[in-house]
């Protein structure tokens, strides 16, 4: 069986993530430390915190991130998980993996934040996450900030509120989500579930 790592940046019950992981088909453990991530065949960054906390928690493990990722090994980032992926957020200070280049930045417009509660995926290009998931279908979100990208190519989906941002972004091994697939239902588990075939190829 494929092994998750969820890492843990010390905020939020990451019970959820963790059963939905096992039920799309990983075995999974939750760890904080470099050999937990080293022994990973897939990595993911949760999505619970705050830009400025997470990011320092990443501090002792950015290297590994960054040499797995280089390596092939899959790295989903889910809400701030995916944020992270960027070097800086408006959010406060501290200094994301830089995986993408962009900036993460709050949502606009007079509509209530944070953007809480089910919306739909506009599938712009066709990702091997997205298998079986139709144009249209709900997902749910709860975020303040988005990312915004310098390179629209490695956006497979796109959401409206208020503002249309990055949903998905996929760039070769890595895949991040604006919202959360564990509460997503079934939609939420076939994407897990696709994302297990991706790590078992």
């Amino acid at each position: 069986m494929t092994n998750a790592v969820i890492f843990d940046y010390g905020v939020g019950n990451l019970l959820s993530l963790k059963c939905a992981l096992e039920r799309a088909g990983f075995n999974v453990c939750i760890g904080t430390l470099e050999q937990d991530l080293a022994k990973a065949d897939a990595i993911v960054l949760p999505g619970v915190g705050s830009f400025t906390s997470t990011a320092k928690k990443l501090e002792d493990v950015k290297e590994i991130i960054q040499t797995k990722v280089a390596e092939g090994v899959p790295l989903m980032g889910i809400c701030i998980g995916l944020q992270l992926f960027f070097k800086e957020s408006t959010e406060g200070p501290g200094t994301g993996l830089a995986l993408f280049k962009g900036k993460v930045v709050r949502l606009q417009g007079n509509l209530k934040i944070p953007h809480m509660g089910w919306n739909t995926l506009n599938i712009v290009k066709h990702c091997e996450l997205f298998d079986g998931i139709s144009d249209g279908s709900y997902v749910y979100f709860v975020h303040s900030f988005y990312p915004t990208l310098l390179d629209e190519r490695i956006v497979c989906a796109k959401t409206t509120y208020g503002t249309t941002f990055a949903s998905a972004v996929v760039n070769k091994n890595v895949y991040g989500l604006q919202f959360h697939p564990e509460k997503s239902g079934d939609m939420g588990l076939q994407i897990l579930r696709n994302f297990t075939k991706i790590t078992m190829r």
